[in-house]
């Protein structure tokens, strides 16, 4: 996908504030049982096509409205992910700035997870 200058802009602007993860990174953590959430950020039809395991979905339309009653805990470890990348950072940074202070955006997204060869829960 193609992205405008301007989201490309808000999005390298918003990485300077977000730590991001690799997917073999997150992959480890899933299969070492590691205690953090794991949060898929896409649009409702993204998620209904696959998504990782143990996920839970909040999309980046309504994660502002919704996070603090989903994850209530701001000091819990959270690792937000979507298509590519981009949106899973400006939504770290939009709860980072909620208070929320353990956020990762794993970098390259469901596209890189798949890529890797990854599993993927098909529903």
């Amino acid at each position: 996908m193609k992205h405008s200058p301007g989201f490309l802009k808000l999005v390298e602007d918003t990485r300077g504030r977000v730590r991001e993860i690799h997917v073999d990174d997150v992959r480890a953590m899933l299969e070492h049982a590691e205690d953090f959430e794991l949060v898929d950020v896409r649009e409702d039809g993204e998620w209904a096509g696959g998504h990782l395991p143990r996920a839970r979905h909040l999309g980046k339309g309504i994660i502002e409205r919704d996070i603090e009653v989903a994850i209530p805990d701001h000091g819990r470890r959270l690792v937000l992910y979507c298509g590519g990348g981009y949106r899973s950072a400006l939504a770290a940074d939009a709860i980072q700035r909620m208070g929320y202070r353990n956020v990762l955006s794993m970098n390259g997204g469901f596209r890189a997870w798949r890529e890797a060869g990854h599993p993927v829960i098909e529903e």
